[in-house]
């Protein structure tokens, strides 16, 4: 049986372009935790329904194991290893607010699922600041928690929505 070509792959991660040669099958999941070993993305279910392998392509929440890397060629991928680094004038030591307002309000338990929930309410306050708890929901109906019971992260949003608008209010 012919092994599948190889193909040379340029892929911008958080920032960083990586020259790779992977096999056009591969997962970009698999290409991050194994290639650039970024392991914050999860390998939960490997179908897509659980959300713990979520990363942002081109600021938008996607299933790293439905997406092949050849895929994501010229577009941009953030993982949850640089959401603190993308916050303006963080220290090397701080968290994203977001990531503080999981902490402080109890939204992280066991952390599994964690990085595809603090991704995907990025996306959603990037995209829409004061969101309502129907509309928190509805955006993380896609990601599978089993330990929070889901209102700590409700709250950790809410708060989250209300610490990234007081920043903007001091700039």
């Amino acid at each position: 049986m012919n092994q599948p070509t190889k193909v040379i792959l340029d892929l911008n991660v958080n920032g960083d372009t990586h020259k790779l040669l992977v096999d056009p099958r591969r997962t970009l999941l698999e290409v991050l935790r194994e290639d650039l070993r970024l392991t914050g993305a999860k390998n939960g279910c490997g179908i897509g329904g659980c959300g713990t392998c979520t990363v942002l392509l081109d600021g938008r929440p996607v299933r790293s194991c439905l997406t092949l890397a050849v895929e994501v060629a010229g577009r941009e991928v953030q993982t949850i290893e640089a959401l603190a680094d993308s916050w303006p004038g963080n220290r090397p030591d701080q968290l994203h607010p977001i990531q503080d307002a999981f902490v402080d309000n109890h939204g992280i338990q066991c952390g599994f699922c964690s990085p595809g929930m603090i991704l995907t309410a990025k996306a959603l306050l990037d995209e829409n600041p004061q969101p309502s708890d129907a509309e928190i929901r509805e955006a993380l109906s896609g990601q599978v928690c089993r330990c929070t019971g889901y209102a700590k992260i409700v709250d950790s949003v809410r708060d989250a929505a209300a610490r990234l608008a007081r920043a903007e209010e001091t700039r």
